[in-house]
């Protein structure tokens, strides 16, 4: 199904105008289609079949508490990078049975958290870091689950801030050190070694990439038995890629298969799969409505000015990121070349370049693709507060997460005493 279509002139989320809602919640807003989240998680949880698997989504990609509760409801799991994404696992429901825990610098209070909640796993990053979480399993006396997140150094071709499997890469374990890391942690007797992870980027569109890190870390699991260290599990972490343009990724199923068949091969065909998909899943479930403010045309350029702006949606800003925008109500006038800027006080405020669009103040319009670090990345730079979250499932929307007020950004802060 297309979660945003265009029927009588307007553009929906599934049966819900995108102007009604504009009408009722304001904007900016994100609005996510609940069926296109349900549909991709199931996409790729079926095409294992038979196969012992689990499917982690990444919270980072969007952490609302509605996505990340009808995730849970699927029986997701889920891949953590923060005690905070911890949290909002368990408020929506999420089993912390389920849960990787995944980056480079995880503390010691957040690991003594996951430890008594039981999580399914640590991946764990460094050496430092794993001799820090045999401190802490010894001190509140659990063994921790342990997989260690090995480099295998490929290269996703993928924008190098998202691009995670390269040596000079700040994440996880070069493939020459993993074997002694691997050592370290099955001598400890408050460590408990389950399995190997691996991430090498993310917006990947082709599968080749995905089966070269698969085949590697496929041949460190062989190493690793033949110096008595079994493996219950391999987490292929990951990084999928989406439509935002032009681009053409595998789908779903495809990935899956590819995945399967490099592992299968291989010789792990008893070992479960973990997959790590967000962008996969949310990316094109949602869009960022906002408002036409003012046109200035320029002797260069034409700028639409619009309500939303770069602390909303940081994508294009951080990586020249490309999202589709398209009117709510479309005109037939003339198209003109415009900028899509927002107010705030940066040249980098932009949402799209040189687009041919048609438009007049007050028109709404809607930046597609956008269910994906769109919102989880959103900040208050510039005094705005963080815009609404609305979910449409069906001819209902829900307002699952308000827009802030001024007060509620302003509520840490204090002034100075008189002296």
């Amino acid at each position: 199904m297309e979660p945003f279509e265009y029927w009588n002139g307007q553009l929906h989320a599934e049966g819900v105008a995108l102007s009604e809602i504009a009408r009722c919640v304001g904007t900016p807003c994100y609005v996510y289609s609940r069926a296109a989240i349900e549909a991709a998680w199931r996409d790729v949880d079926a095409a294992f079949g038979a196969r012992d698997h689990l499917v982690c989504f990444a919270v980072k990609a969007n952490s609302n508490l509605a996505v990340l509760g009808m995730l849970a409801r699927l029986g997701s799991g889920f891949d953590i990078v923060s005690g905070g994404e911890l949290e909002r696992v368990l408020r929506a429901g999420g089993d912390p049975g389920r849960v990787v825990f995944s980056g480079v610098g995880k503390t010691a209070d957040e690991m003594r958290r996951a430890l008594q909640l039981g999580i399914h796993c640590f991946n764990v990053e460094s050496l430092p870091e794993l001799e820090q979480l045999d401190r802490v399993a010894g001190a509140v006396g659990i063994r921790a689950p342990v997989s260690v997140r090995v480099n295998p150094d490929v290269d996703a071709r993928t924008h190098p801030y998202i691009a995670t499997g390269l040596k000079e890469s700040k994440f996880g374990v070069a493939m020459s050190e993993a074997l002694e890391a691997y050592r370290v942690a099955a001598a400890s007797s408050h460590l408990r070694v389950v399995g190997v992870d691996c991430h090498i980027g993310s917006q990947l569109t082709e599968t080749a990439p995905f089966v070269d890190a698969a085949k590697r870390i496929m041949g460190l699991v062989g190493n690793l038995a033949s110096n008595g260290i079994e493996l219950r599990h391999i987490d292929l972490g990951g990084g999928l890629g989406i439509r935002y343009r032009d681009e053409a990724p595998p789908s779903r199923a495809e990935y899956v298969s590819a995945l399967m068949r490099a592992v299968d091969d291989a010789g792990g065909g008893r070992l479960r799969i973990l997959v790590e998909p967000g962008r996969a899943i949310v990316g094109n479930a949602g869009v960022l409505l906002s408002r036409v403010q003012y046109l200035k045309h320029g002797e260069s350029r034409n700028f639409a000015v619009v309500d939303a702006a770069m602390n909303d949606l940081i994508r294009p800003a951080l990586y020249s990121a490309w999202h589709e925008v398209v009117p709510v109500s479309p005109r037939t006038t003339e198209a003109r070349i415009y900028d899509v800027v927002g107010p705030v006080c940066e040249t980098g405020d932009f949402l799209a370049r040189e687009r041919a669009l048609r438009l007049e103040a007050g028109d709404l319009i809607a930046l597609r693709s956008a269910g994906a670090y769109g919102s989880s990345m959103s900040s208050g730079y510039n005094t705005r507060p963080r815009c609404p979250e609305v979910v449409v499932d069906g001819a209902r929307f829900h307002i699952t997460r308000r827009r802030e007020t001024l007060d509620e950004l302003l509520s840490l802060e204090t002034v100075l005493p008189d002296r």
